[in-house]
């Protein structure tokens, strides 16, 4: 279940928090939080593969024959399979070694990737995980507020996207990116 929250327009997007299941989002491109070798995992990764279908592993495959792995910092596209969204945008965030591998640039570079990526295949709407939260163990409140700065920035510069929706799955995690939301729209 998907219930409603936040939210901030920033020119023609608007910037949404939900709680809930980000395989549930009916939107035209879903991020997936995934790892470098893209062949599903745990967590958001593992999740979209189970919904999605076998269809998603298969493309990914057929991009690992193409480029090999997906480096940290950088996204790929394949179909939905079985998912609502018509997309799924493979980001591979850093893992979090203590902030002096300059994982905050990476991470940053993840989000803007992904927002490039689903804009250029004409997605109007895209949902967004906590990238590198889980697992890979980035400091949540830190994190929210690179993805929701790298949002805004992107739609300041770009009207391709009516919405980017960021679908959080506890409550510890909606509240820091709330917060980052807040510190957005009401800058000190």
């Amino acid at each position: 279940m998907t219930t409603s929250s936040a939210s901030l327009r920033v020119n023609a997007t608007e910037i949404t928090l939900v709680r809930g299941d980000i395989t549930r989002q009916e939107v035209d491109a879903i991020v997936n939080a995934a790892n470098s070798g893209l062949m599903g995992g745990g967590g958001v990764d593992g999740a979209i593969h189970r919904a999605g279908g076998p269809a998603i592993l298969e493309e990914c495959k057929g991009i690992r024959e193409q480029q090999g792995k997906c480096p940290s910092g950088e996204a790929v596209i394949t179909g939905g399979g079985k998912l609502k969204a018509r997309f799924v945008v493979h980001a591979v965030g850093p893992i979090w070694r203590g902030g002096s591998g300059n994982e905050d640039e990476t991470l940053a570079s993840a989000y803007r990737r992904s927002l490039t990526i689903a804009s250029e295949s004409g997605a109007k709407t895209l949902a967004f995980p906590s990238i590198s939260t889980g697992a890979y163990g980035f400091p949540v409140d830190r994190a929210a507020k690179i993805a929701v700065d790298t949002a805004h920035r992107f739609c300041l510069e770009s009207t391709s996207l009516s919405e980017i929706r960021f679908v959080l799955f506890d409550e510890h995690t909606y509240n820091c990116f709330k917060s980052a939301l807040e510190r957005v729209r009401n800058p000190a």
